[in-house]
């Protein structure tokens, strides 16, 4: 049997993570803009906001 099998599925569980992760980001980073929405709505200011002038 030849190596590129192994090759192939190396490949094929690399792209398998990396599109899990880029994945989990786009749904992380969208729940955390709802929870940031939901503080600002309910009266809470960023730090980085209020301190300047």
């Amino acid at each position: 049997m030849s190596h590129a099998f192994f090759i192939y599925a190396a490949y094929g569980a690399t792209a398998l993570v990396f599109a899990a992760l880029v994945l989990w980001l786009l749904v992380d980073g969208r729940a955390r803009r709802r929870e940031l929405d939901a503080l600002e709505k309910a009266g809470a200011a960023r730090r980085s906001v209020r301190g300047r002038s």
